[in-house]
């Protein structure tokens, strides 16, 4: 079997960690040999965070290497962006519709970038954009945004529901898992 390549981007706080624990749990779950890796950077200053996750029968490293994404899960457009040259050529890219200013941007001596999405579009065949943050904002906690990434990238892996639900019982806080549980479902729906 083949290893499959996940690489989650996103901004610290918006939950990169926990998803990648969740995901990492759900497929030692399934049975896969699992490998995990997180590049946090200015993590806690609202900078960039990279979640590397690898299954398969045997993995040996953690870490993915450019152009050997098989998902890229995006938190935020502009990390979509970041991170596309991880992305294989048939990749699938699953972009969180939401916005963060990185610092310079934040104190005006950088301007966000324009046309991402359309970007995005002309770059990847296999795309993804969602508005998941409106969604958890929806079910009552943007924080939840991450489970629904999650919920949208269940629908691209042949990994059972049931396992899913419990990676999600056994990583988020018990008074955060119903909350959680309908993120990923609304997720699912997205995807």
């Amino acid at each position: 079997m083949k290893t499959t390549n996940i690489l989650l981007t996103g901004v610290g706080g918006q939950g990169i960690l926990l998803a990648s624990a969740v995901l990492s749990d759900v497929l030692l779950k399934a049975g896969y040999d699992v490998k995990q890796s997180e590049v946090h950077g200015m993590a806690q200053r609202g900078g960039s965070v990279i979640g590397h996750v690898r299954f398969g029968e045997k993995v040996y490293s953690p870490l993915i290497e450019e152009g050997k994404a098989d998902f890229i899960l995006s938190f935020e457009t502009l990390e979509a962006l970041r991170s596309i040259d991880f992305l294989t050529p048939d990749g699938w890219l699953l972009v969180n519709d939401f916005r963060i200013d990185p610092l310079t941007v934040a104190i005006g001596s950088a301007e966000y970038p324009k046309n991402i999405k359309d970007k995005l579009n002309e770059l990847v065949p296999n795309l993804i954009i969602a508005e998941a943050t409106k969604v958890a904002g929806e079910l009552g906690n943007i924080r939840a945004t991450n489970i629904v990434m999650l919920g949208i990238l269940s629908k691209k892996l042949d990994i059972d529901v049931e396992l899913w639900k419990k990676g999600i019982e056994a990583c988020v806080k018990p008074r955060f898992v119903e909350l959680n549980l309908k993120a990923f479902e609304e997720g699912r729906k997205l995807g």
